[in-house]
């Protein structure tokens, strides 16, 4: 994969999304430390960014399939770019003004992520797609774990609304960088008149495929119960149980280990029941809440976020890779808008009703819920006959 420019360029450009897009929630909270806004303006600015991102997925589902995917990607992220800069100048000003930035900025991200999918699987042939998609992956994982420290150590040189800018910068590249894709699919006899119609037609062709539906209702309820439900206990644990906010930091760091060495894992392995394999990494996230509910010592709690984040690119990459295989080409983007709506935009769902069944039945049961769901969710998609390569019957 390396040795082809086209990848090389389209892996650049979803990195420098990917940067971009976890960039802007780490910089605004340096803004808080730095007392440029307030947590309450910080919680209404990454509210907007998602309603933004949740907005534009399925729009840019159907645009990235009724027109060229590397056009979608252009705009999507020159949109982005040219937001990122405006909630600089409005912070400390307008929160408004941030908020309706941070909006605009979580379309533009919000409308890339689909139309990279596609076009992920009209530059790289399908025999390489699974060490593509465990390359891009690769890349967030990697910044995930380095860029906090590089974005702190820069803050001491520049101020956050500069790191602001820099995002927009970040957005740029993401528009202009990718290579031009292999060319539009025709697209399907009677689309095009209405977005409506269209994005129906997007979730039809998911139907038609099982093993999707189950793996995407599997996912969704991981995301909606344990990965709620640990953002939220983990840090409560680590203070209370342990006395130290290091089992909080040594967690998370730990997730992002096991991730990227479940990336090089599945970029060469390709197990003969795919489908089943990768739920069963994704069950394996049920081993976080289940650590954070027992009385266990804390490299205990680190050795499940490592299965966890393991696990959770065993099911990533496979997943990713059996959609760009099965899902009929004019429809990939708008099938991916469908899983990106659902997986990622259910989550702040999640969160925003786990800290009250918290408060209210106590952490204790709710963990134990969530781990039976994380367990039980990969279990029952399995049965799905269809799931165990993730393949649909011809």
């Amino acid at each position: 994969m390396l040795r082809s420019p086209s990848f090389i360029r389209l892996w650049t450009g979803t990195t420098a999304s990917g940067i971009a897009t976890w960039a802007l929630p780490f910089i605004l909270g340096l803004a808080v430390l730095e007392r440029s806004i307030t947590a309450v303006e910080l919680g209404v600015v990454l509210a907007a960014r998602t309603l933004g991102f949740l907005a534009a997925v399925p729009v840019a589902g159907v645009l990235a399939d009724r027109h060229d995917r590397r056009r979608v990607v252009l705009w999507a992220g020159l949109v982005a770019g040219f937001a990122a800069p405006v909630i600089a100048f409005g912070m400390g000003r307008s929160v408004v003004l941030m908020a309706a930035a941070a909006a605009v900025v979580g379309a533009g991200q919000g409308a890339c992520r689909p139309a990279f999918q596609a076009l992920t699987a009209e530059v790289v042939a399908e025999e390489q797609r699974q060490q593509a998609n465990a390359a891009l992956t690769l890349s967030v994982r990697v910044t995930t774990l380095v860029a906090p420290g590089l974005t702190a150590l820069l803050a001491v040189v520049v101020d956050t609304p500069v790191l602001l800018i820099a995002t927009g910068v970040l957005w740029f590249g993401a528009a202009l960088i990718p290579p031009t894709g292999t060319g539009r699919p025709p697209v399907a006899d009677g689309a095009g008149a209405r977005f409506t119609a269209d994005f129906l037609d997007g979730v039809r062709e998911a139907r038609r495929h099982p093993w999707f539906l189950a793996g995407l209702g599997a996912l969704t309820a991981v995301i909606a119960t344990g990965y709620s439900a640990t953002g939220v206990v983990l840090p409560l644990v680590s203070r209370d149980r342990y006395g130290t906010e290091a089992v909080l930091a040594a967690a998370l760091t730990a997730y992002t280990v096991g991730a990227l060495v479940g990336a090089v894992l599945v970029a060469r392995w390709r197990p003969r029941a795919q489908g089943w394999t990768a739920l069963a990494g994704l069950a394996c996230y049920g081993f976080a809440p289940l650590s954070l509910l027992l009385p266990v010592p804390a490299p205990v709690v680190v050795a499940a976020y490592v299965l966890a984040g393991l696990g959770i690119e065993l099911f990533n990459v496979p997943w990713f890779t059996a959609t760009q295989r099965e899902v009929d080409p004019r429809m990939l983007a708008r099938v991916s808008s469908l899983d990106f709506l659902l997986s990622y935009g259910l989550a702040p769902v999640g969160l925003a009703l786990i800290a009250p069944a918290i408060t209210h039945f106590g952490p204790q049961p709710v963990l134990a819920a969530c781990a039976v769901v994380c367990f039980a969710a990969p279990a029952a998609a399995a049965l799905v006959p269809s799931s165990r390569g993730f393949r649909t019957a011809r």
